[in-house]
């Protein structure tokens, strides 16, 4: 499945829960992470979409690290079911 395809599945189901999903962009810095999600919680962290079965790039992963070491959580999904287990995880 394409990463697009996971990617508006995952948010559409999120989004259905109460989540706020946010594109992310950063004019700045690459490799940031594709969207910052919320939850109704609020509970901020961001989500690494890939291809099912594809592992995120060396620069990602530097900038996931980076975020982590500021206690911000990255999530890497690759298919739908992972994201929604996520977000019934984080609601």
């Amino acid at each position: 499945m394409l990463e697009k395809v996971v990617e508006a599945k995952v948010n559409a189901y999120a989004q259905s829960k109460g989540f706020l999903t946010y594109k992310f962009t950063s004019p700045a810095r690459r490799a940031v992470p594709d969207r910052l999600y919320i939850s109704p919680k609020g509970f901020v962290f961001f989500v690494e979409f890939k291809r099912e079965g594809q592992k995120p790039t060396p620069p990602q992963l530097r900038e996931h690290h980076r975020l982590l070491m500021q206690n911000v959580y990255v999530f890497v999904i690759d298919n739908v079911e992972k994201g929604k287990a996520m977000v019934d995880a984080i609601a």
